[in-house]
């Protein structure tokens, strides 16, 4: 089984098109039949298809080049070459090509199902193309064209509608299990999800995306740890939800030093909605903390939830939908319970 992979190289060509064709009609009763060469085919096109069953790039480590099918030539009697067959790359929802020596972006597949990346040379002409009234007897025919060659980065990024923030074993997993259908790993002890999780929180009849980002450490933007290797994931998303564990000795400066890692990054993440979960409400010391947390925080929705007892799933949900709802429709968001300020999201006593 493979692992988790999200970025690989791979060298691609389109097919070459098919040479034209020098003949001359030569029939018993047809002494001047004239040219009669047929036109080559066109080669095969390079084309990116989205699998939606896909969810990694592991299938393009295995296979790492892709050429397309050459054009046949042309034949007598006017015979057109076939065209050569299109190579077909499939690719996960999210992936991105880019150029392997600048690192561009070429094309963003968000969105598409079928996309042609490098078009087949074109087909030769025959000699039937080439016969005037002065030259009736064309000895040469057109060259097929050459097909393109390339090496191209391919990336994958998450498409979420949030993405999840916060330092390993601060509750992401956890919360992803209770409100999807995913069952990621969680345990008792620390340690950190190792690749993006995926979750669908289904609500009426609206579908959020949640991904759960591997945890990310103080350093993360500068290579340290798995953060800065999984942090380009958060970058589609619409809001973002920072985790902060109320049981950890950091649960005051977590939210800065998160901010810290993303400004960091890029800062333009920064500009996303954000909600601030603050997790583990059922320890001893966890609604304390969390009254703590709100004053430090003054101005941010901050919203205690404990994973075990339940307590304040509910208004974890209404601030997700809130924040979805609000992003694709910012004058009215469709949704009959609309939550505008940090007390609205707490749970009744």
């Amino acid at each position: 089984m493979f692992g988790f992979s999200d970025e690989t190289y791979i060298d691609v060509a389109s097919g070459n098109g098919g040479n034209g064709c020098v003949s001359f009609r030569r029939e018993k009763y047809i002494p001047k039949g004239g040219p009669d060469g047929g036109d080559g085919g066109r080669g095969g096109d390079v084309v990116f298809v989205v699998r939606d069953n896909l969810r990694t790039l592991a299938h393009l480590k295995q296979i790492r080049s892709f050429k397309a099918e050459n054009g046949k030539n042309g034949m007598g009697a006017r015979c057109f070459g076939r065209d050569g067959k299109d190579v077909e790359i499939p690719v996960p929802p999210g992936t991105v090509v880019k150029d392997a020596r600048t690192g561009e972006i070429i094309k963003d597949l968000t969105g598409e199902t079928r996309w042609v990346f490098l078009s087949g040379g074109r087909g030769g002409q025959g000699n039937w193309h080439f016969r005037t009234s002065t030259r009736q007897t064309p000895r040469f025919a057109q060259p097929g064209e050459r097909g393109v060659e390339m090496r191209v980065g391919v990336e994958l990024l998450v498409i979420a509608d949030i993405g999840f923030v916060g330092f390993p074993n601060a509750g992401k997993s956890s919360l992803l299990n209770n409100l999807t259908n995913a069952r990621t790993k969680v345990a008792g002890y620390p340690f950190t999800t190792k690749i993006p999780q995926l979750g669908m929180f289904r609500y009426d009849d609206h579908d959020i995306v949640l991904a759960d980002i591997p945890g990310i450490i103080e350093g993360a933007s500068q290579g340290a740890g798995m953060g800065f290797k999984f942090l380009r994931h958060i970058s589609r998303t619409v809001g973002l939800a920072f985790f902060i564990d109320l049981a950890d000795e950091r649960y005051l400066t977590a939210y800065e030093t998160l901010s810290e890692e993303l400004r960091s990054y890029a800062p333009e993440l920064l500009e996303k909605s954000q909600v601030i979960i603050a997790t583990k409400l059922d320890e001893v010391d966890g609604p304390a903390h969390l009254e703590k947390l709100r004053e430090s925080l003054e101005g941010h929705v901050v919203i205690g939830l404990s994973n075990i007892t339940g307590e304040g799933l509910d208004s974890v949900k209404q601030a997700f939908i809130h924040l979805v709802s609000t992003a694709e429709n910012p004058v009215d968001d469709g949704f009959t319970t609309v939550v505008d300020t940090e007390a609205e999201y707490r749970e009744e006593p």
